[in-house]
């Protein structure tokens, strides 16, 4: 089941971007900054746990990024990516925002929801605030796809 995150859901949150972090494929989040932005995640939960997360973080009504999608290494392609990206997509829609980016490394996953490559300085809001304190910043290994809608 998608919803949308709860308080009780950080640590796992927390723990889900870790795995992922510690490999390198995805930023880190420190366990005070998901909390700070709670209200931007949804999780998917499989009766009591929690084995996904996402959050689409608004930069402006014309443009919100989905970040920090996550999901246990154990049921990876089970639809819970899929289930998590349609809902924040829908959020954006029923938001009234213009269009919705991704900087990601799986292009294919992107691409079958309609997101297209676009070049990341066309995304000044989040080179500013997020990529230029980037430790990958000078190498960035991350494509920019955007979906208008």
């Amino acid at each position: 089941m998608v919803r949308k995150a709860q308080a009780k859901d950080t640590g796992r949150i927390h723990d889900l971007i870790d795995f992922y972090a510690s490999r390198n494929v995805m930023l880190p989040r420190a366990e005070h900054e998901i909390a700070e932005n709670l209200r931007d995640f949804w999780v998917y939960e499989k009766g009591n746990a929690l084995i996904g997360c996402a959050a689409l973080h608004i930069f402006s009504n014309k443009l919100a990024e989905i970040r920090s999608l996550a999901v246990d290494p154990s049921h990876i392609k089970l639809g819970i990516g899929t289930g998590l990206v349609k809902a924040c997509l829908k959020e954006a829609q029923d938001m009234g925002i213009k269009g919705v980016f991704v900087l990601t490394q799986k292009s294919d996953f992107f691409k079958k929801f309609g997101f297209l490559p676009t070049e990341k300085k066309k995304l000044p809001q989040k080179i500013w605030t997020d990529c230029s304190i980037c430790p990958k910043f000078a190498k960035c290994d991350e494509i920019a796809y955007v979906k208008e809608l």
